[in-house]
């Protein structure tokens, strides 16, 4: 069994990633809940403090929830234009031995027993080799064949690696 595809990454690609990234950890839940919080705060103590309080209630809130959203898509944005690597179309071949990618003459492997976990989003699938960086896979680009690679991924790796839906193509 074995899947091939090409895919180029966009910049939309990107920003889904570290968006996914960002709020699917501790910090990013946190910021979340404080900037949700401090919004709350504002509203709560409006006309019982200092109109300069709720302002900047207010601000902080919006920093909170607004600040990191827009920094991860402007760093998304640089990441892919200024990396040659991310915008050329990158072959992938997807087998019992593992996940191999290549790029014109470049090319790297990564067996499944150095995936570190696999996880698919509504709109990517993402196949990391550590905690931080992962392929980024735009599940247009797999279409059907992302049954296939759920079905490999299901065979080569230990069930709290993974996190997939097998049902969403």
């Amino acid at each position: 069994m074995s899947v091939e595809f090409d895919t180029n990454i966009t910049e939309k690609d990107m920003y889904r990633f570290n968006l996914y990234h960002a709020y699917h950890g501790m910090q990013g839940i946190m910021a979340t809940l404080v900037g949700i919080w401090v919004l709350i705060t504002s509203v709560i103590t409006y006309g019982k403090v200092s109109i300069i309080y709720t302002v900047f209630y207010v601000v902080l809130g919006i920093v909170f929830l607004i600040y990191v959203p827009g920094n991860l898509y402007l760093r998304s944005k640089k990441q892919v234009r200024s990396s040659e690597v991310l915008q050329q179309a990158l072959h992938y071949r997807i087998d019992e031995k593992g996940v191999h990618v290549s790029q014109g003459e470049e090319t790297g492997d990564l067996e499944w027993k150095q995936i570190y976990k696999m996880v698919s989003t509504k709109n990517n699938l993402l196949i990391y080799s550590n905690r931080m960086n992962a392929y980024v896979i735009p599940r247009e680009a797999l279409g059907q064949k992302y049954e296939t690679v759920v079905a490999l991924a299901i065979n080569h790796l230990d069930g709290y690696r993974l996190k997939l839906n097998p049902f969403r193509v």
